[in-house]
């Protein structure tokens, strides 16, 4: 019969996986005996009052033995009277009075953290302050060290009038106090007429996204814009545009862009429908192309600033004027816009493609001169009297571009400067 297993190993030596390896056998820790409850001592800070947070002040003993009392001693005043014993009347209504008192103060604490709010907790004491210390120095004032009976003499004309300026002065912190809360409450009306009208904004955006989602879609997924499906959907968005906020217009702006919507696409000469290039996208046709949807003048003086805009494609697009101050427009597409006038401090320019072709050999746009996409002439920006205040990551070519076709007012604003580049615009 093998012996006990238990009884192979010393006391107070525990298995591990090292003793099963023929490692040495560790002496576990005895355990630490325990303090009694009565030498178990609070740490410096720590309260020996234990707070439950779901006892109210009415499920407290001590207030309801003290309530019960108090109705006692009342019901004792009634009996005192009913008998006509004025002893009895006294003492209960003694008694009354000192429970009475009693309760008040062990719930005033609570009361005065609940009602008045932290900010305003030494206001209202330093008040009470002010007005005792006055009252303090009005009666001060008038010692008498040559009265031999009292030193202190009371001007009790003062202190009435003083208790008038108290009046006063709490009249007129009560209605500061009347306009502050009012005050609140309009911020706050406010700041949920906001959140609501944010709201309503991203349901219309929604709404529109599945609409021109709808309208442009056949029944395969697959892009189906006619002629009149294109017109309304150019209302659908101009609509849209003007009645969002400069957020609302950047999420439009995204969505029409990632979707190829506002891209020239590449059409067959027979029915007009996009065509694909070969690797399952729409190919990209940007001299003869045809828009789903055409922005033209929607954005101009449009407000877009402190927007994401990045890989947007804003190419041929009417932003005079547009506040783009802020903007994200990395890799931003805007190669024939018309930026003039716009305001385009401190954005982010990189890699942005304001033209086509080299710097040296692009031109702005033109109404009736065809743009060539080989040389860049005709395919860049109107940048005429832009603002290029603190833009950021401007490349040397897009520099260049800028300071020879932005004209003598704008040259000034654009980092780096442009010495040595020609101005092309000649004003």
């Amino acid at each position: 019969m093998e012996p006990n297993s238990s009884s192979s190993h010393p006391q107070g030596v525990q298995e591990n996986p090292e003793n099963l390896n023929g490692g040495v056998l560790q002496p576990s820790e005895p355990p630490q005996p325990q303090p009694p409850m009565e030498e178990i001592q609070l740490n410096a800070g720590e309260s020996w009052e234990i707070e439950n947070p779901d006892l109210t002040l009415e499920d407290d003993p001590n207030y309801l033995s003290g309530s019960i009392v108090v109705l006692s001693a009342m019901a004792l005043m009634i009996l005192a009277l009913g008998v006509d014993n004025i002893t009895l009347g006294y003492a209960s209504a003694l008694a009354t009075l000192v429970v009475s008192l009693r309760l008040i103060w062990s719930g005033w604490g609570k009361v005065w953290t609940t009602l008045i709010p932290a900010s305003w907790r030494s206001l209202i004491i330093a008040c009470f302050g002010i007005l005792g210390s006055l009252i303090g120095l009005v009666i001060f004032s008038n010692a008498n060290t040559e009265n031999e009976i009292s030193n202190i003499t009371i001007n009790w004309d003062a202190i009435g009038a003083l208790g008038d300026l108290g009046g006063a002065l709490g009249q007129i912190l009560i209605a500061i106090l009347a306009v502050y809360v009012a005050w609140r409450q309009y911020i706050i009306s406010r700041d949920l007429t906001m959140q609501q009208n944010r709201i309503t904004q991203q349901q219309t955006i929604d709404a529109y996204f599945q609409g021109v989602s709808d309208l442009a879609l056949g029944e395969q997924g697959l892009l189906e814009d006619w002629p009149q499906e294109r017109v309304i959907a150019e209302g659908r968005t101009s609509a849209i545009v003007k009645s969002v906020d400069s957020e609302g217009k950047a999420k439009i702006l995204r969505f029409l862009s990632q979707a190829k919507l506002i891209t020239p696409l590449q059409r067959d000469r027979h029915l007009g429908r996009p065509m694909l290039d070969g690797n399952g996208n729409y190919a990209e046709d940007r001299a003869h192309g045809v828009r789903v949807i055409d922005l033209g003048a929607m954005l101009a003086g449009a407000d877009l600033s402190q927007t994401d805009l990045r890989r947007t494609d804003l190419s041929d697009a009417n932003l005079v004027k547009a506040n783009l101050r802020g903007c994200d427009l990395v890799r931003a597409n805007l190669a024939r816009s018309i930026l003039y006038e716009a305001n385009l401090s401190y954005t982010n320019l990189r890699a942005i493609r304001l033209f086509y072709g080299s710097p040296e050999t692009a031109s702005p746009r033109s109404r009736t001169l065809i743009p060539d996409f080989t040389t860049g002439e005709h395919t860049g920006a109107v940048v005429e009297n832009a603002d290029f205040t603190g833009v950021d990551n401007l490349s040397e070519e897009n520099r260049y571009y800028c300071c020879a076709w932005c004209g003598s007012q704008s040259r000034k604003t654009i980092p780096g400067g442009c010495e040595g580049i020609p101005n092309k615009l000649e004003r």
